[in-house]
């Protein structure tokens, strides 16, 4: 049992403060939400107080004692753990590597790989995850590799652990699952560092919320008595509205999709759906369900894919990404950072990637057309960057998701899928993208919308078709779509 407290906390990166004069304070064993837009400062203060980073002011004290961790091996020592939002795993190596790899077990010299598996078996079950501790990291899907992060941080008796978004790549079913075991942890006297953009989780499971806004402390406040409006205001200062979207009462326009008996080997089969102009077909399932493999195939990434494609009425061989841009099709990817954007390169250069060859003359980018182009789409997207120059590895998870988006819109696709396009973005850039999808859908795009969270599925789609082990469930109209009934197919269950 830890109670954690922070004291004058201060930190700043080239170009910005990201935590000014931050001070309060966590009770031992309570669930404790951090709250606050994208780039609030709530994972800098989680890093600092795993030993990630070190502040610059201020002191973090630990049941009354000041601590300084220089790395994180010392807040481990000290009982301080971090699931982190961002996955960072040796890819190549297995579940049973990665879960051992601070702490091998040896015999004569050698890697015991029986007792290696035996206890990353432990780790995964003492979560309730069933995975095969001898697959690659690298082939799991998203959600699979949070759960592998999260039983790495449960090892090692933690007595502080920092969730930062630990949700945001799991189902609701995973979710759930989750919440049982941040249960358990508190009954248990474990004090957890929950970081949040989902109002529903914070209230369902959290003891406490302190907000912070422009990496200054707002409050800190009991959950009890708190509303979600409240909390919401305190975050970003204003109110969210969320009216009904324009799209789901306008007519359908012309086909621009058709899918007939996709398959991929392993994956999934039979899969088949039509997607019209002005519609938003949401495709929900459970983590495994095949939604992000089906998506993948669509844009040409599955060579083992089958099936027939059939784009405004001509039939279609997607073989490759190129092949589906040819088509009109753009995709955003689940993972941003690794699969929608080169972190390394700026807004522009990313914004413009997939259009190159029509900005260039004689194999040279016409710098003026690109500027135009990407300034219209960043005014259009409401993109906060200091400039179509700033590097994208610095923008917050909102913008970096606008970016994805704008370089598909400025590239004229009319058919797009998206893949969780709201995953690690905070409340009021959630509310943004809602709005740009309901304006693309009443513009005429044709848009598959993947998610894991309900209210998005429900508040955005159309229609929804819900995939259970790789094969189509069934599918729902705006009007018969409810929570339970979805969760039902999923899962695989009679209709109540």
């Amino acid at each position: 049992m830890a109670s954690v407290r922070f004291e004058a906390i201060a930190k700043r990166f080239p170009g910005v403060q990201a935590l000014s004069d931050v001070s309060f304070e966590i009770a031992a064993g309570s669930c404790h939400a951090l709250c606050g837009e994208n780039g609030a400062g709530k994972s800098t203060l989680g890093k600092i107080l795993g030993g990630i980073h070190a502040p610059d002011g201020g002191r973090i004290c630990l049941d009354g004692k000041p601590v300084h961790f220089r790395d994180p091996r010392d807040a481990r020592a000290a009982g301080v753990a971090v699931v982190h939002q961002e996955l960072a795993f040796c890819e190549n190596l297995s579940v049973a590597e990665n879960l051992c790899l601070g702490a091998l077990p040896a015999r004569g010299g050698f890697i015991d790989r029986a007792k290696m598996e035996e206890r990353a078996r432990e780790m995964l079950e003492a979560i309730g995850a069933g995975l095969d501790v001898r697959a690659p990291v690298g082939r799991l899907t998203v959600g699979q590799q949070q759960m592998v992060q999260i039983a790495a941080a449960m090892s090692g008796q933690a007595r502080a652990i920092v969730f930062d978004e630990p949700t945001s790549s799991l189902t609701q079913h995973e979710t759930e699952k989750l919440f049982e075991l941040l249960r358990r942890l508190r009954a248990q006297g474990v004090t957890c560092i929950y970081v949040s953009h989902r109002m529903a989780e914070i209230f369902a499971i959290c003891d406490a919320v302190t907000v912070l806004r422009d990496g200054r402390h707002v409050a800190t406040c009991s959950i009890q008595g708190l509303t979600e409006d409240e909390l919401v205001q305190m975050m970003i200062g204003r109110k969210v509205e969320a009216p009904r979207p324009a799209h789901v009462d306008a007519a359908p326009g012309e086909e621009l999709l058709r899918v007939e008996n996709l398959a991929s080997p392993g994956r999934f089969s039979g899969v088949s759906f039509a997607l019209r102009a002005g519609e938003v077909l949401g495709m929900a399932g459970l983590v495994g369900a095949g939604r992000t493999e089906v998506a993948q195939a669509l844009f040409g990434l599955d060579p083992a894919a089958t099936g027939r494609i059939v784009v405004q009425g001509r039939e279609a061989a997607i073989r490759s990404a190129r092949d589906a841009m040819a088509a009109g099709l753009g995709l955003v990817p689940e993972d941003r950072k690794r699969h929608g954007l080169v972190l390394s390169m700026n807004c522009r250069e990313n914004a413009t990637l997939p259009m190159l060859e029509r900005l260039a003359r004689w194999a040279f980018v016409r710098g003026g057309e690109e500027r135009g182009l990407v300034d219209a789409y960043f005014r259009t997207l409401n993109v906060r960057a200091p400039d179509m120059d700033f590097p994208a590895a610095g923008l917050s998870g909102g913008n970096q998701q606008k970016i994805a988006l704008a370089k598909w819109l400025a590239s004229r696709c009319r058919i797009l899928l998206l893949d969780e396009p709201t995953r690690g973005v905070d409340i009021g850039a959630k509310a943004e993208i809602h709005a740009l999808i309901g304006r693309l859908a009443c513009e005429g795009h044709a848009i598959l919308l993947i998610s894991s969270e309900m209210p998005e599925l429900l508040g955005l789609s159309t229609r929804i078709l819900v995939l259970r082990e790789g094969r189509v469930a069934g599918e729902r109209s705006r009007a018969e779509a409810t929570q339970d009934g979805l969760m039902r197919l999923m899962a695989g269950l009679r209709a109540a």
